[in-house]
């Protein structure tokens, strides 16, 4: 056999067996993706937040709404975390010390938002919903046609912890686009 012959032999079967091996790695991935996807996505369990923020406590005792706290939800595409400041509308921070029907556990946790000097500090919140960077979902138009918070997110006002229940990837938005008469051409989503 000669070198030209030997390279021709040599060059494809190289080829096919780097492709074959590619291949069944990314069928490993793909698979176990699927089954699970990776935490960036956000889908699984709830994250442990930097302070445990009841949402039952303010949803389901006290009535709140979610536009009170996240406020931006039905002009921006944001929904929007509220600033420290904003739980002063109704807190008095001034006099957490276990009085006012606010446990010891409560008090902590509101003791956290400020710096030893008592000033207030932002929060650094692990995002819990998240769709893929290439997406641009909006939350003010399906909050204007009447989505619920719900619909997406769950009711939030009875998790411990907030975590995802919907999957949100591309089927479950265009399915749900589909159902609601709502545009499903590419450039709704992808801009």
């Amino acid at each position: 056999m000669n070198n030209n012959t030997l390279i021709k032999v040599m060059v494809p079967a190289i080829g096919l067996s780097v492709a074959l091996v590619v291949a069944v790695v990314g069928y490993f991935v793909l698979q176990s993706w699927w089954s699970s996807p990776p935490a960036v996505l956000g889908f699984g369990d709830g994250p442990t937040q930097p302070i445990a923020f009841p949402h039952t406590t303010h949803v389901t005792d006290a009535g709140i709404d979610c536009q009170f706290c996240h406020r931006k939800v039905t002009t921006d595409e944001a929904a929007t975390i509220p600033a420290v400041a904003q739980c002063l509308f109704c807190h008095d921070f001034g006099k957490i010390d276990g009085t006012k029907s606010t446990s010891d556990t409560a008090a902590a946790e509101l003791a956290k938002l400020f710096d030893d000097s008592g000033e207030p500090q932002p929060v650094n919140w692990i995002r819990v919903h998240r769709v893929p960077d290439h997406v641009q979902f909006v939350h003010a138009p399906h909050i204007q046609n009447g989505v619920s918070c719900t619909t997406c997110h769950g009711d939030v006002a009875s998790m411990q912890v907030v975590e995802q229940v919907r999957n949100l990837k591309m089927r479950d938005c265009v399915d749900c686009h589909r159902d609601n008469n709502a545009p499903t051409d590419c450039a709704t989503c992808h801009y």
